[in-house]
């Protein structure tokens, strides 16, 4: 007689745990899910040993796609206290409250309509907290938060590594994770030339640059920055 997996036990074949709460399966990352049963995404839902796991696109995320790339996947920790630029409607920041289950994910969005959706995904999650505000004014929302671990920035505008370091002034933040878009600084200019002048800022400013590494080929002309101070 032969033994049949049940689905469950086979989509959770080769599941292999990069930090805690992340988990990675080939070329697809998880991470264990704060709300089991809810999709934000439609992303799919895998029961395993370790409980129930999100899917986590690197379609639709620049921090998917930068850990899938050798990125350090231990960035954000259970208690880290999270200030996310630039969170839209939710669907990274909500990987972020998946890991961070004893910390704080501030999510600061602009966009009044993508803060509507922002909201109903906050909801269930008491360790995330929107914010409706301008990344480029971080005193405009300091009364809401203190100290952070950390600062991730994913804005599509000028000035990317100046806005981060803006926060991670105010708000005392030792690291920060920058998404930067070469496109939004200047179209007409290479992109690595971009990513060598977000450095030579970073370090000009004072603050050690851990990490830069192209985004290719999940995202086209982006690089994730990571600098501490």
């Amino acid at each position: 007689m032969t033994t049949v997996p049940s689905p469950s036990a086979s989509r959770t074949e080769g599941l292999v745990p990069l930090a805690e709460g992340v988990y990675r399966r080939g070329d697809q990352l998880l991470t264990r899910s704060l709300l089991p049963g809810r999709r934000i995404y439609g992303e799919r839902l895998v029961e395993s040993r370790h409980g129930e796991l999100r899917e986590w696109s690197h379609r639709r995320s620049k921090l998917a796609a930068y850990y899938l790339l050798g990125g350090d996947p231990t960035l954000i920790g259970r208690d880290s206290r999270v200030l996310y630029l630039g969170a839209a409607s939710g669907t990274t920041a909500t990987h972020v409250a998946d890991i961070a289950t004893d910390g704080t994910v501030y999510c600061v969005e602009f966009s009044p309509r993508s803060f509507r959706d922002l909201v109903s995904n906050c909801e269930g999650r008491p360790n995330m907290h929107p914010v409706l505000g301008d990344a480029t004014k971080p005193e405009e929302y300091q009364f809401l938060l203190s100290q952070v671990d950390m600062v991730y920035q994913d804005v599509a505008q000028k000035r990317q590594f100046q806005i981060l370091a803006d926060n991670m002034e105010r708000f005392q933040a030792r690291r920060g994770v920058l998404a930067l878009k070469a496109r939004s600084e200047d179209v007409s200019r290479n992109p690595e030339q971009i990513f060598q002048e977000a450095r030579r800022e970073a370090l000009a400013a004072g603050y050690r640059v851990i990490d830069l590494r192209p985004l290719d080929p999940h995202e086209k002309d982006h690089a994730m920055m990571v600098v501490e101070r």
